[in-house]
């Protein structure tokens, strides 16, 4: 369901370091694996006295990560270029030796960008910019479909990108690489102002100047 939605949310400090990783199709999930007791970011680093992150943020430009995994602890997190008097991750402090124009152009339509809440009934993504972001999750898809569903969210509204329930009935069923990628039961990606998929010019995420690639953790 996508419906307007008003939120003001205050929000902890990012971990702005930078690093690049290249994205490829067959290693989307591969490439942000982990051995037990080995940690790619400091954000991941085990602290007894933190709670249990339940997603970590990764942002792309195309086929490159650019900045660290942004482990999120609080129950929203806002995700912008530009946020006045806001705190979260800045996405306009990533730096990145080379961009192309199309990256450029769309990097200054982010803007406010987009607040992501966990609720009881899932995790919620509100628009908070000028245009509007394209979202794909395992639980928008239709089930027992093949074919890739990819929502438009004008700015001002919201929409439910990730629901528990459906998700844990979705889990059950055999597992299948999604069209653009290997399948994750537990992820979700939002691309900023260009979208993808069969109704769109570009077919892949990867063809999308600026996007953010949600990984959930299996928790409630």
């Amino acid at each position: 369901r996508i419906s307007p939605a008003p939120f003001s949310f205050v929000f902890a400090p990012a971990d702005l370091s930078d690093s690049t990783l290249s994205y490829t199709e067959t290693e989307a999930t591969n490439s942000l694996i982990t051995a037990p007791g080995e940690f790619s970011d400091a954000s991941m680093s085990p602290d007894a006295t933190k709670p249990s992150h339940w997603c970590s943020v990764a942002y792309w430009e195309h086929r490159t990560r650019v900045g660290r995994l942004y482990a999120v602890y609080d129950q929203a997190v806002s995700i912008f270029y530009d946020l006045p008097q806001g705190s979260g991750f800045c996405l306009g402090q990533l730096n990145l030796e080379q961009r192309s124009e199309s990256v450029r152009r769309t990097r200054s339509k982010i803007g406010f960008g987009i607040v992501l809440s966990k609720e009881p009934d899932g995790v919620w993504a509100y628009n908070r910019g000028e245009h509007p972001i394209f979202v794909n999750s395992p639980t928008l898809d239709a089930p027992g479909g093949r074919a890739l569903v990819v929502r438009k969210v004008p700015p001002g509204y919201s929409i439910k990108v990730f629901d528990f329930e459906r998700s844990g009935l979705r889990q059950q069923a055999p597992e299948a690489d999604a069209a653009d990628g290997p399948y994750d039961p537990n992820s979700v990606r939002i691309s900023f102002a260009k979208g993808w998929g069969p109704c769109y010019s570009r077919q892949f995420i990867t063809s999308c100047p600026c996007w953010l690639e949600i990984l959930l953790n299996n928790q409630r």
